[in-house]
């Protein structure tokens, strides 16, 4: 019984290792991004979200990208499925970031 818990939880082995290292540095980033946006008395919320935050989201999609990549799949068009679906929020979002960008007078 014990021998098949490991075995089954083998084939996520790489998802653990790519997501954990990859969410520490993530971490450390946004600690970065904080830091520089406080020296920065002149930027204001909206020049922020204009360029600032989608910095941070373009790394977590990238995170997310080789999370879904990594996992052990049944089928690969579930994994085609999840990276499309990826993809469309992604294509959302540079949407609302370009509306935010084109507002700016910063």
């Amino acid at each position: 019984m014990q021998e098949s818990i490991p075995a089954a939880l083998e084939p996520w082995e790489s998802f653990y290792v790519i997501v954990g290292s990859s969410a520490a540095a993530l971490t450390g980033l946004q600690f970065v991004v904080i830091a520089l946006i406080a020296e920065s008395s002149r930027s204001t919320r909206h020049e922020i979200g204009a360029f600032g935050t989608p910095t941070v989201v373009h790394f977590c999609a990238v995170l997310l990208i080789a999370a879904i990549l990594s996992s052990p799949w049944d089928r690969l068009t579930s994994a085609g499925i999840a990276i499309g679906l990826a993809g469309a929020a992604g294509f959302l979002y540079a949407i609302i970031v370009i509306r935010r960008a084109r507002r700016q007078k910063g």
